[in-house]
């Protein structure tokens, strides 16, 4: 489940310091972004921080812990996402820490994504003619050249 309206925007307030922080929400849980990188995740207001082999070692009380999973063709599947522990949620400067190591963890994997993988734009098809109000580009084109 996604985070409660209540819990999110308790991370909203307790976050600020990192940026300019957002939710969303997709496939069942809330993910959490910092100046559009996403550093966690929510699921059952359980509060979820990115992690790699650079922060592993920082988040090592968090290990004890299950990673966020999911089901997929009767197998689970774990993301790089630690849970974080509960004590930081009545820790505010605690949790900024985490938070910012996590958007470290969370800005190294963007920085390895090669450009315009997200944001894929589909390319029109050859031989097939966009049409706009009615009226083929090609023969609006054809206009504006006469």
């Amino acid at each position: 489940m996604v985070a409660s309206d209540s819990f999110a925007e308790f991370l909203s307030d307790q976050l600020a310091p990192l940026g300019r922080v957002t939710m969303r929400r997709m496939f069942g849980k809330t993910n959490v972004f910092c100046d559009g990188v996403m550093l966690g995740m929510v699921r059952d207001n359980t509060l979820y921080f990115r992690v790699d082999e650079h922060n592993q070692a920082a988040f090592k009380e968090a290990a004890s812990f299950a990673p966020l999973n999911y089901e997929k063709q009767g197998s689970t599947i774990d993301l790089a996402f630690w849970q974080a522990p509960e004590r930081l949620l009545d820790d505010p400067d605690e949790l900024v820490t985490w938070a910012r190591i996590a958007l470290s963890a969370a800005r190294r994997v963007a920085d390895k994504r090669p450009l315009g993988v997200a944001r894929k734009k589909l390319k029109p098809q050859r031989g097939k003619v966009k049409r706009t109000s009615g009226t083929s580009s090609l023969t609006r084109s054809k206009r504006k050249n006469k």
